[in-house]
Order: C-alpha cells, then sequence, then structure tokens
C-alpha cells in the first residue's frame, strides 16, 4: 500500500485485522488506561521523541513526567473521580500531557473549543460545571470578557505570563512543585475504562454545542484501532494541524501514533503556505486531515517541495470525490484513509481501499460487530419514516435516508454503547426506539447518506438545522439566537448555502427589521457573539418571512435562491473578508465569488 499502487483485497482484510487484534483484549483489562500504555512505552523507548513542535519537544519519558505532575497536582487540589477541569488552549505538545495526567486520576478534561467567544463559551463551562479553568495566556484577554457571566466556583488558572493587571495564579509555574516519578498506587484512584475521561464538543443536530462523554475506553478503541488501519510503526511520524480540542486532531492523530511508538508534529494551526515545508522539514511519513483542508492545498500555488515528501498515507474525513484524484495526483500521495466517524456515534466506517468520494463500509465478516442501517427519511418531519407496523424501512442500494447505528445494551458489553451527553433530553433526543423489532435501540447521526451495491457509504448531506463550514458544524438555531438579539431585528432564517469550489455550505440569513440596520455595528455584533465560522457569510434583507403549516421557518425557495443578486430585487450583502465589513452584493463581486477569485 506504500508503492502508489491501489490496496489489493489480501492488504485491505490484513488492515481490519490489525485493528481488530490491537483492540481486542481492552476490554478485559478494565484498569488499563491510554496513559498505562504510555508509561510502558516509556520504559521501552523513553528518550525517543513523542511530541514535537518548534517551541517544544517531548520524548516519550519527558511526556508521563509531566503527565505525573498534572496527576499530582489534581490529587492536591482535590479533584475527585468525575470532577472537570476545563482547558482553553491552542495546540501544543502540553496539552495531551494535560488532560492525560488529571484523567489518569479520576478528573475529567474539558476541551473548549478555542473559537468560542461569549455566549457559546460561557455555556460549554456552564454545562460541564468544572471545579478548574486552565487558560493559555493568549486568550485571557477574551476570556475576561466572559468571566462576569460564569457561575462562581470554579477556579482559573493561566498557563503561561498573562497579560498585565490579570491576578490569575499560573499552572506551569505551580505544576512544577509536583514530581514528574511514577505514581504509587496510593495515588491511583480506581479509574476504569467505563469512567469519563473527556468532554469534547459537538454541535449536533441543533441548538448550542452539547458536551459529549468520551470514556477511557473510547480512547483506548480509537487509538489502537486506527494505529492498526494505518499500520503505524515506531519509524513514522504524523504531520497534525487540526484542533486538539477536537476528537480527530486531540486523539486520532495523538493516539493512534503514540501508542505505536511514533512520534507526531503539532502545528498550532493550518496553514496551506508552510504545510509542505512542514512535512518536508519534520520528515512526516503520515498526516491527518479534513476535506477542507485538502481543497485549500489544492487551490495554493504550486510549493516547490510539494511532492519532496515522505508521506506514506494520509488519514481523515470529507474528502469530497471532486477532489480526490487531483489531490492524491499532484502532492503524490501513495494511499488515503477516509472514515466515517462521530465524536459520540457507535460505529465507525473506513474506505482504506482509496474508492474515490465514499466515506467507507464495513467488511461483511464485522457487519454483526458494528450494526449500522440506512433507513427512509420524512424530510418535512426531519425524521425517519414508519410504516404502518411503526418501524422503520431500510434502504434500498443507492437510496439516501439517515444513517443509524444500533446502541448494544447489554451491561456486560462495552462496545456500542451510546455514552451521550452532560444533558440527559440532548441525549435521549439523539435514541431512536423501535426502529426495526420492539425495544431496540439506535443512534441517530444525523447525517443522511447511500450505500451502494457493493457496501460502500456516501455522504449527501446533513439532517436538520445544522450546515458544516471550515470544517465546524454551525447550529442555525445558536447564529438564529444572535442575531434576533440586536436591535431592530423582528425574525431572522439561518441556513447553509454551497459555494462552488469549496467544502461544506455558507451561512446565509434572510432578517425582517423594523429599522434600517447600522451594517458596521451589526457584523462586531455578531462578531462578539459567535465563532468566527459561525458568522454568516450572506445577509438578504426581506419584508417577511415564510413559514410552514406547522410555523417553522421555510428554507427551501431561499437555499434555492442562494446569493445570486440577479433572482431577487432584495439587497443581498456580502461579509467581505478583506475589507471586514458587509458589502453590497453586486453582479460583478458574485462572479468573483463563483469562480473563487475571493478567497474564503
Amino acid at each position: 500500500m506504500n508503492n502508489g499502487a491501489a490496496p489489493t483485497g489480501r492488504s485491505v482484510t490484513r488492515a481490519w485485522l490489525r485493528a481488530l487484534e490491537l483492540t481486542a483484549t481492552i476490554p478485559n483489562r478494565p484498569h488499563h488506561l491510554l496513559a498505562t500504555s504510555l508509561e510502558e512505552l516509556a520504559q521501552k523507548c523513553g528518550d525517543a521523541p513523542a511530541l514535537l513542535s518548534d517551541n517544544e519537544r517531548l520524548t516519550y519519558r519527558a511526556l508521563v513526567e509531566r503527565a505525573n505532575r498534572y496527576s499530582r497536582w489534581a490529587l492536591a487540589q482535590g479533584v475527585a473521580k468525575g470532577d472537570v477541569v476545563c482547558l482553553l488552549m491552542p495546540n501544543r505538545p502540553e496539552y495531551m500531557a494535560i488532560w492525560l495526567g488529571i484523567t489518569r486520576v479520576g478528573g475529567i478534561v474539558s476541551l473548549l473549543n478555542t473559537g468560542l467567544t461569549g455566549l457559546s463559551l460561557t455555556h460549554c463551562i456552564h454545562v460541564v460545571e468544572p471545579k478548574h479553568i486552565f487558560v493559555s495566556a493568549e486568550f485571557v484577554e477574551e476570556f475576561n470578557t466572559v468571566l462576569p457571566l460564569l457561575m462562581e466556583g470554579p477556579k482559573v488558572w493561566c498557563y503561561g505570563s498573562p497579560p498585565d493587571g490579570s491576578d490569575f495564579e499560573r499552572i506551569d509555574e505551580n505544576v512544577e512543585r509536583h514530581s514528574g516519578a511514577g505514581l504509587n498506587d496510593s495515588e491511583r484512584p480506581p479509574v476504569t475504562i467505563r469512567d469519563t475521561a473527556l468532554y469534547i464538543y459537538t454541535s449536533g443536530t441543533t441548538g448550542l454545542p452539547k458536551a459529549a462523554k468520551v470514556s477511557h475506553f473510547r480512547l483506548m478503541q480509537w487509538s489502537y484501532w486506527f494505529a492498526g488501519m494505518m499500520d503505524i510503526q515506531p519509524a513514522d511520524r504524523m504531520y497534525n494541524c487540526l484542533p486538539m480540542y477536537h476528537s480527530v486532531g486531540g486523539v486520532v492523530a495523538t493516539g493512534a501514533v503514540l501508542v505505536s511508538g511514533g512520534s507526531v508534529v503539532v502545528r498550532e494551526n493550518f496553514s496551506a503556505s508552510h504545510f509542505w515545508s512542514d512535512v518536508v522539514r519534520w520528515d512526516c511519513t503520515l498526516f491527518q486531515y479534513i476535506g477542507e483542508l485538502c481543497r485549500y492545498l489544492l487551490r495554493a500555488n504550486p510549493a516547490p517541495n510539494e511532492t519532496e515528501h515522505r508521506i506514506r498515507m494520509c488519514c481523515g474525513n470529507g474528502l469530497s470525490n471532486d477532489v480526490w484524484n487531483d489531490f492524491r495526483n499532484r502532492f503524490r500521495i501513495p494511499a488515503v484513509l477516509e472514515f466515517y466517524a462521530a465524536t459520540e456515534g457507535t460505529f465507525s466506517l473506513f474506505n482504506i481501499e482509496g474508492m474515490p468520494g465514499s466515506i467507507g463500509r464495513i467488511p461483511s465478516f464485522l457487519s454483526h460487530r458494528f450494526p449500522v442501517a440506512v433507513v427512509k427519511f420524512d424530510v418535512e418531519r426531519a425524521e425517519p419514516l414508519r410504516d404502518e407496523r411503526g418501524f422503520c424501512t431500510r434502504c434500498l442500494p443507492n437510496e439516501v435516508g439517515e444513517a443509524l447505528g444500533k446502541v448494544l445494551q447489554e451491561a456486560s458489553s462495552i462496545r456500542g454503547l451510546f455514552e451521550g451527553y452532560t444533558n440527559a433530553r440532548e441525549t435521549e433526543r439523539k435514541l431512536l426506539r423501535n426502529v426495526f423489532e420492539p425495544g431496540d435501540q439506535w443512534f441517530r447521526t444525523g447525517d443522511l447518506m447511500r450505500k451502494d451495491e457493493k457496501g460502500y457509504f456516501y455522504f449527501v448531506d446533513r439532517v436538520g438545522d445544522t450546515f458544516r463550514w471550515k470544517g465546524e458544524n454551525v447550529a442555525t438555531s445558536e447564529v438564529s439566537e444572535a442575531i434576533c438579539a440586536f436591535p431592530g431585528i423582528k425574525e431572522a432564517n439561518v441556513f447553509g448555502v454551497p459555494i462552488p469550489n469549496t467544502d461544506g455550505r455558507a451561512g446565509m440569513v434572510a432578517v425582517v427589521t423594523d429599522v434600517e440596520l447600522d451594517l458596521d455595528v451589526f457584523r462586531t455584533h455578531l462578531s462578539s457573539r459567535l465563532p468566527h465560522y459561525a458568522v454568516p457569510l450572506f445577509l438578504r434583507l426581506r419584508r417577511q418571512l415564510q413559514v410552514t403549516s406547522t410555523f417553522k421557518y421555510a428554507k427551501n425557495h431561499l437555499v434555492n435562491d442562494g446569493y445570486d443578486p440577479s433572482v431577487t430585487t432584495e439587497p443581498i450583502y456580502f461579509n467581505d473578508p478583506e475589507r471586514k465589513a458587509f458589502v453590497v452584493l453586486d453582479e460583478p463581486l458574485f462572479a468573483r465569488i463563483q469562480s473563487g477569485h475571493i478567497r474564503l
């Protein structure tokens, strides 16, 4: 699979069998955590590089020692099993050491999205009720704007030198008071793989971000499964520029390599202009992607070293069919491992065969272990169809429906469990019961897919009021709430619109106002309340908004109209990233957006 040729059936089968072999014993060792695996590796290859960046370098021994210090910090602070520590920090090697150490002694680390501000950030903190919050120095000023909105109780710590006037205690200095030596038995609470380790936020289908529970079992399963699928060896080096607050960038890209004795290069953020020079300079053999990253690289001007790398495989999700072959050919990528998974989901799909556009499949010999179904879907009601008996109906080959994953209910089994969210009501909303037989339970992915005759799945769209932009899920209800909080706006209908040569859908809003909008003030208002990726790119002013018979805003006609100024006499504005202002969207500007001359 490393020579650029299509993988053979035998090599594909070997990949699945490796993943099965590496994960088979996880349920039988309930006290063996990811931190335990890394401790064992530190004994064997202590001076080998583990996590690297331009500013930090942690060997396996140093990573475990840093984690030990955070474990002892947590114990000294009285962090009990189930207590939460929020982490607001950019990508860096220390990031993983922090959560490894705290989770090993029973704490739960909540990985906050560094792009959140205002009410969204406040909400994400409130829903996990933390005892402590770590804020990296570069985020302190922004964090101070939400501090008055937080509940009393959590102690805030600063990582790094805080800005002038800040009185937060420095966690990076405090942790140095604790020993990095191995923990003794009395310092190790009885933490098992069934216990929650992390909260990772997901937008789901509606509303504000939800904190998904990620157990120690999932950390182990993800790490070893991907290690097997990618056949990672100690000589491998992963390039990771994806956010470490997400499951892919924070667990899959790091854990899969580290449990194999390899190393991970951590970059704070993605840069198309630095990507290939970084990959070559660090001599990486793997990189993790999301579809948008691949498209950005393909759109970038040719780099002199873009084919001088030793990459043998890239792994990720969202690589569209229209860029798949061009991406592989231009950058000479020998193998692509595309997969589909949800942080809180019950199944994963893997396309190790390199089938362009497919998000993966489950081989027949594993179908009993990872039950997944695509069922007929009622678009108007935004839920699966039921027949006269009240059961769902499986889709025929290539018929579009919602993908469901079966939830195993046996108390003795840990695989296939739905761990849910911190909010019990949101957890319940993701479960579908009595799907094919009385009493069965299935996880709703919220994704529309089709499955072909060969068993390959293809992503079609998101269900409901969520669209994806810049690699993030954007909940329309959250955006609408922020818009309607602006004086003079009576109604707002938020939706996503496709733009040529981009992945996902960009945000657009149709609003009804009773005053003339000050667009500069309005833009500032949105930027202060929403993550950058959720701020609408297009604004349409309307006299009234259409509603359905159930009094929901009608979106289809607005989505069909899109942002084309020729289809309406109503004003449409473009949130110009260069001018940092809403500007009138006329025909020439529309043509520049369509042709890709404006970078979004």
